[in-house]
């Protein structure tokens, strides 16, 4: 199982300096992964944590990507239906190639209605504007040449695709997951819950005719227990997740770093 870290693209810990000096410290950690997050229009009521401050997360991944070597770069996830599809996918096909490939593209049908108000969007037509980007998408990846409004054109640079995971609770995540994706990232899973889930996942990939994708866990530890930390890593990890991603706040980057310094300690107590 890979473990990679959240990184803070919202309120006050997304200055430059503090998101750069994160991203080093967790490659320096030799964290598998960095991700980021997703929101456009925060309304005043809602902004407890961030003060409605978010950077874009794709320029978020660009930029990292220039400050960073070898770490990968994840989104989870980017909300579809917010975005033209076809910017949208030239700005992944350029992460993926400027970044030489690093980039985890979790995607997701969003929740907030606020931001569909603001965008002008029908929050009841979030599900097929997904399902037609991701088509788009995998269209775009699969052929030097796509055409979408009766217009063709070349689409490059066409590095190879990075691997979708489908954001979302079951079972229409999960359909979508055995369609678009090649992998799912379920929000609020535990150990518990995710044979049973990893099980439905199966089963409905096998009735699209495909294999079942990885598993990417989002989720915090106990990170002042080493023992129970490491715990619940190997408890994903037997579970079946294919990537564990450790989520939580921290104030600056010294606080992130010695989050990474007992994260690293309770990867090493599991064994990975």
């Amino acid at each position: 199982m890979h473990v990679g870290v959240t990184l803070r693209n919202m309120g006050d810990q997304s200055t430059p300096e503090t998101m750069a000096a994160c991203a080093r410290a967790a490659e320096g950690t030799g964290m598998e992964s960095v991700w980021v997050v997703d929101h456009i229009a925060i309304p005043p009521d809602d902004a407890e944590g961030s003060n409605g401050r978010y950077v874009d997360p794709l320029v978020s991944l660009a930029w990292l990507a220039g400050v960073t070597q070898r770490i990968k770069l994840g989104v989870g996830v980017l909300i579809l239906p917010y975005r033209p599809p076809l910017p949208t996918v030239k700005q992944i096909a350029s992460i993926q190639e400027l970044s030489g490939g690093r980039l985890l593209f979790g995607a997701g049908i969003g929740w907030m209605d606020p931001e569909f108000r603001a965008l002008g969007v029908d929050r009841h037509q979030r599900g097929r504007l997904a399902d037609d980007a991701l088509a788009f998408i995998r269209a775009c990846f699969d052929n030097d040449e796509v055409t979408v409004n009766g217009q063709t054109f070349l689409f490059r640079p066409r590095p190879a695709r990075p691997p979708i995971y489908i954001g979302g609770a079951a079972p229409h995540a999960l359909k979508r997951a055995a369609r678009f994706g090649d992998g799912w990232l379920p929000m609020g899973m535990t150990p518990q819950r995710l044979p049973q889930a990893r099980a439905d996942y199966a089963e409905i990939c096998a009735a699209a005719g495909k294999p079942a994708g990885e598993i990417v866990v989002m989720g915090g530890l106990p990170l002042n227990d080493t023992a129970a930390a490491a715990q619940v890593l190997n408890d994903f990890r037997e579970a079946g997740a294919a990537h564990f991603v450790l989520a939580g706040r921290y104030s600056d980057s010294g606080e992130y770093r010695r989050r990474l310094d007992n994260l690293a300690t309770a990867i090493e107590a599991a064994g990975f």
